[in-house]
Formats: structure tokens, sequence, C-alpha cells
């Protein structure tokens, strides 16, 4: 009897899992003796890997064993998913059957799918199933040519691309040579869009601006060509880089969607952009799926901007979802062995025409006063209520278009600013020995504790929204968030009553009198 065991590694959702890869091969006389029995949590797709690797093996001129094979997936209480583990289960079966030398194999993670010609095939999830391996103390790693280059952004592994199953065969033998994969050079990433290009709309580049410094989510409602996408598009150039920590984080959820495959991979260094249609489902939204659960549109925005455009538009049970998401900052799917868990911190941006017939000017509307009143309460209103920045975008006039140059601020002056008052938000909280980043994700029991309480005369506006039942609990906790932010971009050390009345008329939508 031969047995032999390499590595793996599985994704069960944005979490990745080191796998062993066990197989034992021995002579039996029952009928049946060919046949591959698998123990474990494979899914589906790992179990029909035995067709593929029959095939691949057929294919390269290698002999697959005539025996009884038992193969196993460590940690059997742990689900084995998708197609990484092919080349795993095809080398480890020869190495127990004696056919292949298991020496280069030693601290080697093998991360491939079999093409039935023998090819290898590339598997999403490859930079946070290698960082998993380098942390479980492998060297080498073997992957295929288009995940080459994703392979390379981890540091501390060997990294071979061989083109397919014989020719790795042929370089454990030592037949043939590999050469290791070396890193690529980053290149210059494009350009983000600047805020320079936006013409007019004072009020909401402030509100832009605001949402920047801490974090807040926002809804722009005015007529086609206003600049609601526009100025969306260019929230991301104002938001600060991403750390190392962050690059890693927020690339590697891009990689289990396969983004990287086949070309040069560099770490995202800028906040992600998703701008997902109105027609998305709820499981392209959120994430979901049969079979494989994969990250939606809402976890690939992680530390980012998801802009939501034509939100009326939206089914009320998609655009629903994403309520709690936003308040937990993470996306929960639970099936019934797992339960997966995807990041998702983001800054929502909403944008809406203020009717269905999206006239340039009021006047020209051709909407019922019954439809008109009805438009826009499609959004619902617990999700409105999650909203901290609600802004009117009139029409921008054609003077505005028409001159050859704008006044208006480029990113990189806004970017300063709102630098400048995320450090001191997190300096404040870090201080006080909590972990907040900025000022929206502290909670409203905190603003309201005895430290940070403001005093009555500098609440004074805000109160009477709530006395007034004009807001909800919730509403005056996120009135105070966004008082403590535009306090930070004003450097004043705590906000003052022109802050929480500023802060007050951006969250409901109109100036107090």
């Amino acid at each position: 009897m031969g047995y032999a065991r390499t590595n793996t590694v599985c994704m069960i959702g944005a979490t990745a899992v080191a796998v062993t890869v066990e197989a034992s091969v021995f002579k039996s006389s029952a009928k049946g003796a060919d046949t591959v029995r698998m123990s474990g949590l494979p899914d589906s797709v790992v179990n029909q890997a035995q067709t593929r690797v029959r095939s691949a093996m057929a294919n390269s001129a290698l002999r697959f064993p005539d025996k009884s094979v038992s193969v196993n997936f460590g940690p059997a209480s742990m689900p084995t998913t998708g197609s990484a583990a092919d080349l795993a289960l095809a080398l480890t079966i020869m190495c127990a059957d004696d056919t292949l030398p298991m020496e280069k194999l030693n601290d080697t993670v093998l991360l491939s799918e079999l093409g039935l010609d023998g090819t290898l095939r590339a598997v999403p999830g490859t930079l946070p199933a290698l960082m998993e391996a380098r942390r479980s103390g492998m060297r080498t790693a073997i992957v295929s040519p288009e995940n080459a280059a994703e392979a390379s952004l981890v540091d501390g592994l060997t990294v071979y691309a061989p083109r397919d199953l014989a020719t790795l065969v042929a370089w454990l033998f030592n037949q043939t040579t590999l050469d290791p994969v070396m890193p690529t050079a980053p290149g210059t990433p494009p350009p983000l869009p600047d805020l320079a290009d936006v013409r007019g709309q004072p009020t909401a580049r402030r509100a832009l601006e605001i949402a920047a410094a801490g974090g807040h989510h926002m809804l722009m409602v005015g007529p086609p060509g206003a600049g609601k996408t526009m100025l969306a598009e260019r929230l991301p150039s104002i938001l600060p880089p991403l750390s190392d920590a962050e690059a890693v984080e927020v690339t590697s959820l891009h990689s289990l969607r396969g983004r990287f495959s086949g070309g040069a991979a560099t770490l995202m260094r800028h906040a992600p952009f998703e701008a997902p249609h109105h027609s998305i489902t709820m499981q392209a939204l959120v994430g979901g799926g049969s079979g494989h659960v994969g990250p939606g549109s809402l976890a690939l925005a992680h530390r980012g901007v998801l802009f939501v455009d034509e939100a009326p538009e939206w089914k009320r049970s998609v655009l629903d979802s994403l309520r709690q998401p936003l308040e937990s900052g993470e996306v929960r799917i639970r099936r019934a062995n797992t339960s997966i868990c995807y990041p998702a911190k983001v800054i929502l941006v909403l944008a809406a025409n203020p009717c269905p017939c999206a006239p340039n000017k009021p006047y020209d509307c051709t909407c019922t006063p019954q439809v008109k009143r009805g438009y826009l309460p499609r959004i619902s209103r617990p999700l409105m209520d999650r909203i901290d920045l609600r802004v009117d975008l009139p029409a921008v006039p054609p003077s505005a278009i028409l001159a050859e140059l704008s006044e208006a601020e480029p990113s990189e002056l806004v970017a300063k600013r709102v630098a400048r008052a995320r450090e001191a938000a997190t300096a404040r909280w870090s201080e006080s020995g909590e972990g907040w980043q900025c000022n929206s994700e502290v909670p409203g029991p905190a603003l309201r504790s005895e430290r940070w309480r403001l005093p009555p005369p500098v609440r004074k506006s805000v109160d009477e929204l709530l006395l007034k039942e004009r807001i909800t609990a919730r509403g005056y906790d996120r009135i105070l968030k966004l008082a403590w932010t535009i306090a930070d971009l004003r450097e004043h050390d705590r906000p003052t009553a022109e802050d929480i009345t500023i802060a007050s008329e951006l969250r409901i939508g109109y100036t107090l009198t």
C-alpha cells in the first residue's frame, strides 16, 4: 500500500484554509477497485476532479493507477471547495502509487485547476490562498501561468508556473528546468478622475468632502447632467491611499473574482469604485449564489465607494439588502454547513432623478403630482435613515459649461484636507482607547457619553429636531457624527453650534429656519 500527502489551499468566503490532500493506493479484489473514494467535505466541483485528473493524466502520457484509491481532504471538518485542489489531487495519487518522487513537493503548495488536456488553469483567490500557504510554512508554490503575476505579489514564496502537467512531472524528475516567476515592476496606475473637472455644484462638492473625511453615506438628487455620476466617480480621488494591509485585503477580494488572471498584477493602492447596474440581482450585489459563494459588488467596494445610480429604479428588496451590511461593515452569508463572511466597509453614494420623466428644468416635468410624490420614496425609509448627507443638485448653468477655465479645486488639495481630518479623528479616538478610524464608525452611545457629550447650547438645533420627531434616534446620532467630521475639517477641537447646524441641514436636505 502506498501513501502520500501534498498541500493546497481552499477559499471559504474571504478566508483561506490550508488543506492537506492525502492519498492511499492499494490493490483490492473488490468489484470496482479502480474507483476513487473521497472523504472529508468535498463539494461537487472537488468530487468531479477525478474525471479531470484521469483525463489530464491520460493526455499527458501518464498512467492513472489501476488500483483502489482513497483520498482524504483535511481538516475533514472544513468544506473543501472549488477546483484549486485538482493539481494536488493528481500529484498525490501519483506519489502514492510510487510513480512520482516527493522530494520537490515538500513545503510546496499546489494551486491550479487541470484541463482535460493536462494544462494548468487559473483559479480565483490565488493571492489570499498563497498568503495563507506562506503563513502555514510553505516555501514553494506551483500555479498556472495565468496566476503567475498575481502569485509573485506574495513575498517569501518561490513560484513556478508550468504550462501543463507533463512539464511539471518532467521537472519533478529533473528532466527539465523551470524558471521561478520573477516579480514584475509595478506599473504607473492610471490617474483617477479629478474633482477639477466638475463645474459648479459647490454644495455637492462640500458634501463629497465631508463624506470622504468621515466615511459618511450620501444621496444626490438632481436632473440628468447635473453631475451626480461625475461627483461619485471622483470620490475615490480624495480618499486616503490604502495602507499595505488594506491594499492586500482589497486586492484579495478582487482576486476572488478572478480579476487578475492572465495579466500583470499589482496591489490596489486606491480606494475601489463599484457602480453596478440597477438590474443587478441580490446575490450579485451582496454575494452568494449556488455552489461557489463569491463576493458581490458590495464586498468588492470594501474600503472604497459603492455607487448606486438611479436608486429609485432598483428593486426595493435588492436595495434593502444593504441595510445590515452598512451597519456592521461586513456581509455574512449563511449556508447549511458554514457561515461565510466578507468585509464590506464602504461609502454608499445614492443618486436619483427628482421624478421618472427626469426633466432638465422643473417646469418641463410631465409627471402627475401622485407619481412625483411616490418616486423618491421608492427608496425605503430604513435605508434612507442610514444616509447621512442629502444634497439637491440644480442643473448646471450653460455659462459654467462654456467657461474655458475652471476655478474648482483639484482633488489633490481636497484630499489633503480629508487626510488631515481623518488623522485628527483617528488620533482622538485612539487616545480614548478605541480603534475607530473615522467618525462614521463611532457608536452613538459613545458620542452621547459623559466624555464626548456636547453642551446643550451647542446641541440646540439637533435636539429640537429630535423633540419635534423630525429625525429618528439613529438620525440624531448620525448628525452628531457629521458634526464631528465638519469640526475636524474646520480644525475645531469639538463641534460648535454652527457645525451642528450645518450637519443638521445636510442630514435633512434643506436649510433650517
